[in-house]
Formats: C-alpha cells, structure tokens, sequence
C-alpha cells in the first residue's frame, strides 16, 4: 500500500513557476515508476510527465515539452514537477500516481490513468494570465 500527498500547489501569474511535490508512504517507492497528470473541470484526466522507478527515464505530454521537469528523490521518498513558463492553459488540479513496476522493463513509464495503482488527493495549480 503507497500513500500520496501532493504539496506546493497555488496561484502563480503566467511566465511564472511552480514547483509541485509528492510525498510517498512506504519502503518501496523505489519500486514505483511515478506520474504526473492534470485534470480540469469537465475533461479526462491527462498525463502530464512520469519517472521510471530508478529515475533514469522521462517522459512528458507534448504539450509541456521543454517548460516541466519531472525528478524524484527515492532517498525522500519523494517526487517533483517543476514547472516553469507558465500558462493559463496550464491551470487544473495536479495529482500524482504510483505504479508497481518491480516486474517491468527498468526504463517503464506507463502514460495511461488505468495503468497506476494509487493517487493522490490532488493540488490545485492556477495560473492567471
């Protein structure tokens, strides 16, 4: 069982940046590839960035290319997005998702919301124009 409490969510103006973390419960987060997704009021829920469980591969929605970054810190137990160049299109609620990945390819990162395990609560991200 994982634990997921995202943090560092808020209001920002756009060009700005944010950095949103994820705190996992637990002593295999290692074993975790990690995900990032986002959703507004009346749309799917979308990927946004994910992590393979030892940190070595990335991946991320085209839309968010070159301004997200995604990190995490298995010592902390503990992943990131940092985000800059902010846009109002970026505004939603951010949550993290864990997936149990000791069986998959080291470099795994699935980008589907039926392939994670657990969630977070969410955080909730603004970014006025």
């Amino acid at each position: 069982q994982v634990q997921l409490v995202e943090s560092g969510g808020g209001l920002v103006q756009a060009g700005g940046s944010l950095r949103v973390s994820c705190a996992a419960s637990g002593r295999t987060f290692s074993s975790y590839a990690m995900g990032w997704f986002r959703q507004v009021p009346g749309k799917e829920r979308e990927f946004v960035a994910g992590i393979s469980r030892s940190g070595g591969s990335t991946s991320y929605a085209d839309s968010v290319k070159g301004r997200f970054t995604i990190s995490r810190d298995n010592a902390k137990t503990t992943v990131y997005l940092q985000m800059n160049s902010l846009k109002p299109e970026d505004t939603a609620v951010y949550y993290c998702a864990a997936k149990n990945s000791i069986r998959a390819a080291y470099a795994f990162i699935p980008r589907s919301v039926n392939n994670y395990d657990y969630w977070g609560q969410g955080t909730q991200v603004t970014v006025s124009s």
